[in-house]
């Protein structure tokens, strides 16, 4: 699973493809801009974006089951 929990600034949340992100700029809102160039605005900070990116990327270099249920629940 490529996903990860954000929200919009109406607090309404959404999962996005985290192999699709290509930048993350604080501007100061957080936009997310992927690959194909299409833009979100999201509620979290643009650390804690990287952050779930980064662990998602470690989820998938460590090779061992995690409960990403839990994981995305503890996220919000």
């Amino acid at each position: 699973m490529a996903m990860i929990l954000v929200h919009r600034l109406d607090g309404a949340p959404f999962y996005l493809n985290a192999e699709l992100v290509e930048t993350v700029e604080a501007t100061p809102d957080t936009v997310i801009v992927l690959v194909n160039g299409h833009k979100y605005i999201v509620r979290e900070s643009a650390e804690e974006v990287i952050s779930r990116i980064l662990n998602y990327r470690r989820f998938l270099l460590a090779g061992t089951p995690l409960n990403l249920t839990e994981t995305m629940l503890q996220e919000r």
